[in-house]
């Protein structure tokens, strides 16, 4: 999930394609509920565990019924980015496809895609979905696809190190985050710490969400619709108390990425970082005794942006095959199955109506549920989030080296806005 989350930038942008036919198909699923036997072809990119948890998912929907047979294909996300649009237009691409959710925008404006507003309004479990994580799937309201994986970025921490600076509980808000990361940052051979209270990536953070979810608990934003408001003055005021805090205070290494902020909490050199649930297993892999928590809550509240998975039908299938993958994700969405699911795939379910004991065996993602709800789609509906991430990666990287938060941020927000007028 890790080297997904590395390759959100869509490969696929600036690929010729001349999908033709059903693309962005009206086909009736009312019409076309499968008499006979339907075959669908499905790629998706989740390689370990959670990959054998949903092929036996659809093998149990196989075997539920005689009409319709899936047939997966696990392939790496960044494979499924590189081939899918040409696939479709050689007629050998897949009938569904599970995607980043940043890409659905990306495949939608380029006719690969098919709409799905008659599924949620038929679907008989659509209704009990996290309205966050359905919420991106809508593109121009009309939705293009059902949601898989929906989690919100997170605090992962070194409970040892905690316990050596002397503190016994997690910060809740900005004020006490960036004290204690003071505490936590110790040494200063020639001026530089040998160990960081955070790790807080200033490009390229984990699922490019980092900075969403600061400007977020501020009551700042990215974009309003097709609007930039990134250059508003609660993301400056956002911009500016972690520039402080980063350069001045050094809670935290100037220059990082999301990949080399994982290395520095894996390594013991941070005490704590933003980042997904794919860090669990990387702090146990390095015996570190780890935490998770929410986002500390900044001026106007808590908040996080969300990392999401969605699935989709392609063009290529037609009215019955698309009529059959309504029917599969109605399946993967009853109660049981998504539970199943979330266990097996590490993510908080995708349910509002799973009880907490459902998931309490496995700890992260019972805690990871305790605080999906301050969770929030990463630019939905936005086609070029590709450039819109830049604007924003140039401004923060930036900043944090000693720039002026307030002019970067109004440089940004004008590429941001061009990015939007595409």
């Amino acid at each position: 999930m890790k080297k997904l989350l590395a390759t959100l930038a869509v490969s696929a942008v600036g690929t010729a394609l001349a999908l033709t036919g059903c693309s962005n198909s009206t086909n009736s699923t009312a019409a076309a509920d499968a008499s006979g036997p339907v075959t669908l072809t499905f790629w998706h990119g989740y390689t370990e565990a959670d990959g054998k948890v949903l092929d036996q998912i659809v093998d149990d929907f196989n075997k539920s019924q005689n009409k319709i047979t899936i047939k997966t294909t696990t392939k790496p996300w960044a494979v499924i980015g590189d081939t899918l649009l040409t696939s479709l237009s050689a007629k050998n691409g897949p009938d569904i496809v599970a995607l980043p959710a940043e890409n659905l925008p990306v495949y939608a404006s380029k006719g690969a895609l098919q709409k799905l507003d008659d599924f949620y309004s038929s679907s008989t479990q659509s209704a009990s979905l996290n309205p966050r994580a359905v919420e991106m799937e809508k593109i121009g309201g009309t939705y293009y696809g059902v949601p898989t994986g929906f989690v919100p970025l997170s605090v992962i921490y070194n409970k040892a190190l905690f316990q050596k600076a002397g503190i016994s509980t997690f910060p809740t808000t900005w004020d006490e985050w960036v004290a204690d990361a003071k505490k936590l940052t110790v040494g200063s051979d020639a001026g530089t710490p040998v160990q960081y209270g955070l790790a807080l990536p200033d490009h390229a953070t984990v699922g490019n969400g980092v900075w969403a979810s600061l400007f977020y608990g501020n009551g700042g934003a990215i974009v309003d619709g097709d609007n930039s408001v990134l250059d508003s003055q609660a993301n400056q005021e956002t911009l500016a108390y972690w520039s402080k805090a980063v350069h001045d205070s050094k809670i935290s290494p100037t220059g990082l990425d999301g990949i080399a902020s994982d290395k520095l909490f894996s390594s013991g050199k941070a005490a704590m970082e933003i980042g997904g649930p794919w860090m669990a297993s990387v702090a146990k892999d390095n015996n570190i005794d780890y935490g998770i928590a929410a986002i500390p809550a900044g001026p106007k509240g808590q908040a996080a942006s969300a990392i999401g998975i969605s699935a989709a039908v392609t063009s290529q299938a037609d009215a019955a095959k698309k009529a059959a993958a309504g029917k599969f994700f109605d399946y993967l969405f009853t109660k049981d199955n998504a539970a199943k699911w979330s266990l097996g795939s590490g993510w908080p379910p995708l349910r509002t109506d799973i009880p907490a004991s459902a998931v309490s065996s496995n700890a992260v993602v019972s805690a990871l549920s305790g605080i999906v709800s301050t969770a929030r789609p990463l630019l939905p509906g936005v086609a070029d989030s590709s450039d819109v991430l830049t604007a924003v990666d140039e401004a923060t990287q930036k900043s944090l080296s000693g720039g002026d938060p307030a002019a970067l941020l109004k440089s940004a927000s004008q590429s941001v806005q061009q990015a939007l007028g595409k």
